[in-house]
């Protein structure tokens, strides 16, 4: 969702995305951005992959089954993380939700079911109640998850998101970058497929130019 887009309310309406366009190689300015400036990246020499997302952004949602099947299938020279974006103030929330399951070390297994939470089961995950439910329905201690949200560990990784997305310069998500220089999206390439396979050709063009 690109954030000029962005409506206060987590039923927004899906921007309809363009058609995708046929495989084939990517071309710069059109399946993918060249950033003026690389970013710095933390893959230890590893070729570095992030994904931009919002638990609130149905596109996201939307990427999410895809997105996990696809990381499985990644080389071992590439090192995957997730940064959540927050454009406002009420989206904040969902950003230090993602850092506690990472904090509890329960991230990789609930991921998904907060999406689904959010956009199928309507629960508010910005709430004390929200959450309660939540970590009921998903044998999580409440107090815990509670804790780890409004530690100063997890306050530390939100500030560090939001210098990430920003030196990025991430106008929408979700957005896929790749080790530091090129971003897509299925936004930008036209489908959630084409966005995987550009992401795929822009880690060979980083592994061939090493």
């Amino acid at each position: 969702m690109h954030r000029r887009a962005f409506t206060l309310g987590l039923s927004a309406t899906s921007l309809l995305l363009v058609s995708a366009h046929a495989a084939g190689e990517p071309v710069q300015g059109k399946d993918y951005t060249t950033l003026s400036s690389p970013v710095p990246t933390t893959a230890g020499g590893k070729i570095e992959v992030i994904e931009f997302f919002g638990y609130w952004c149905p596109h996201c949602r939307a990427l999410e089954a895809k997105l996990e099947a696809w990381v499985k299938k990644l080389p071992g020279d590439v090192v995957f993380r997730r940064v959540p974006v927050a454009w406002q103030r009420p989206q904040e929330p969902y950003q230090r939700i993602y850092f506690a399951l990472e904090a509890l070390g329960v991230a990789q297994e609930v991921h998904g079911k907060v999406f689904d939470a959010l956009h199928v089961q309507g629960l508010r995950l910005d709430t004390d109640a929200g959450i309660a439910a939540f970590a009921a329905a998903n044998g999580l201690d409440k107090t815990k998850l509670l804790d780890a949200m409004n530690s100063f560990a997890v306050a530390s990784k939100v500030r560090t998101a939001n210098q990430t997305w920003k030196a990025y310069g991430i106008e929408g998500v979700p957005t896929l970058a790749v080790n530091g220089r090129y971003l897509t999206s299925p936004a930008q390439t036209g489908s959630d497929e084409r966005a995987l396979e550009v992401a795929d050709a822009l880690i060979a063009k980083v592994r061939a130019t090493r």
